[in-house]
């Protein structure tokens, strides 16, 4: 009903493999469906400079996957996939160049569909024989960062800033936002405390 790769995912998924589980097969219909949403990626390959984001997304994978081998620690590498196809998703990252990274990446874990795409991808050989990816740390250094503006503690919304913003400088584009107006109209700012990398909050009265 759903093929080899699939059980391979879903005893994969299930837990560390040092552990025992109880058999349940309610969950193997998600597994499935991850496979079908991955093989969709590949259904308009071209080889368009890949994006920033895009980037980041594989190479934060293969780090993850190549570390989590290593310890064995197959259900969380099946995690990392799930969310990077998410993002590849959301990205319409169709590049080729990556997604053969990723196919090498995936081929221990889900080896009959990585064959399949190798040979889609217009590769030469067995994905097996591929070399494994190496992932690049420039790629995974956050040059952004998301804060919550809050007023008198209570969150209202979120900006985003570069990673290695002042405090001065947070504080200077929070209060010039426009959104704030709605919060201190007619109230004094008593004072503005940043949490680094988390939240800012506005002391209002």
């Amino acid at each position: 009903k759903y093929g080899a790769d699939t059980l391979r995912l879903y005893e994969m998924f299930l837990g560390p493999v040092e552990q025992s589980k109880p058999w349940d097969t309610n969950g193997i219909d998600g597994c499935h469906r991850f496979l079908k949403k991955f093989w969709n990626l590949f259904a308009e390959i071209n080889d368009d400079e890949p994006k920033k984001e895009s980037l980041k997304s594989v190479h934060k994978l293969i780090k993850k996957v190549s570390t989590d081998i290593e310890a064995f620690s197959y259900n969380t590498s099946i995690s990392a996939f799930m969310i990077c196809t998410n993002e590849l998703t959301q990205q319409k990252c169709h590049n080729r160049e990556l997604l053969s990274k990723v196919v090498v990446t995936i081929a221990p874990f889900a080896p009959h569909i990585a064959e399949e795409l190798w040979q889609i991808l217009g590769c030469e050989g067995s994905v097996c024989d591929a070399a494994w990816p190496e992932w690049n740390e420039a790629y995974l250094v956050e040059d952004e960062m998301q804060l919550t503006i809050s007023f008198n503690g209570k969150a209202r919304y979120q900006m985003t800033f570069p990673a290695d913003a002042t405090n001065e400088q947070i504080e200077a584009a929070v209060l010039a936002d426009e959104r704030r107006e709605r919060y201190t109209e007619g109230k004094q700012v008593v004072k503005v405390i940043i949490v680094p990398k988390r939240i800012v909050n506005i002391v209002i009265k």
